[in-house]
């Protein structure tokens, strides 16, 4: 939550207490899985929280966020459960603005992440442990989009930005493919910049849960199909007045 701006943590807790499932979030036990940047999207973000509501709260939570979030599913889980804590793994989808200009030596590169590596030159590590295990990656295509995907039990501040612009820079022939591997043994010597924010989705988090489905309110629909309305139309405009 912040007290400037709108965030995805400060909409769910205000629709918690507009339900009255909780008055004070503290007390409530209000925990997410994760924090995520300035303009980082999620599809698989986990909250939790104490409640006497249970009820209310699964048939109402989607009447009462906004219309650009939404409750996916629900599950009930013990007083102990921390969603941080008992996250197995994360997985993060980056999806890239522009079509790199070859996908293959991006996959290669993308090898090179997998398993137990010190990441100082993936990331802002500041006091943080460096070593962090990929256990999943991989560069494909999706929805028409140039897409990695990535998985790992914890992430580091920026990694997975960093890791994409590394990538890209293999896709347009700027990098070999080994610049990954010695980036990877040359720890703390980095000098990217992490790739675009908005790029960036929470696609996962694996508690271990097997979730209840909620669809969402009609509000949070229209507003996706908006959004696809208005990016064909985009994506039209640009065909027409792209030069020959």
């Amino acid at each position: 939550m912040q007290a400037s701006c709108r965030t995805v943590e400060g909409e769910f807790v205000a629709a918690c207490r507009k339900l009255r499932l909780f008055d004070d979030w503290r007390e409530a036990g209000f925990l997410f899985a994760g924090r995520t940047d300035r303009g980082v999207h999620a599809t698989g973000q986990v909250a939790a929280f104490t409640t006497t509501a249970p009820d209310r709260a699964i048939q109402a939570i989607n009447t009462r966020l906004p219309p650009d979030c939404w409750c996916t599913g629900y599950a009930r889980v013990s007083p102990r459960f921390h969603p941080r804590f008992d996250a197995q793994g994360r997985t993060y989808r980056y999806f890239y603005a522009e079509r790199p200009r070859d996908i293959e030596p991006m996959k290669t590169a993308a090898a090179f992440f997998l398993g137990t590596h010190n990441f100082s030159s993936f990331a802002r590590v500041e006091d943080r442990n460096p070593l962090r295990t990929i256990l999943r990656i991989e560069v494909m295509e999706t929805d028409g989009f140039v897409c990695l995907e990535v998985t790992a039990e914890s992430f580091l501040w920026h990694q997975v930005r960093i890791m994409a612009a590394a990538l890209l820079l293999v896709g347009d022939g700027e990098a070999d493919t080994d610049s990954i591997a010695r980036l990877l043994s040359s720890a703390g010597e980095n000098s990217l910049q992490p790739a675009p924010a908005e790029g960036l989705i929470l696609h996962d988090t694996d508690c271990g849960i097997s979730w209840t489905p909620l669809p969402p309110h009609e509000r949070s629909s229209g507003f996706i199909s908006d959004l696809c309305r208005h990016h064909a139309l985009m994506e039209h405009i640009c065909r027409a007045v792209k030069p020959e």
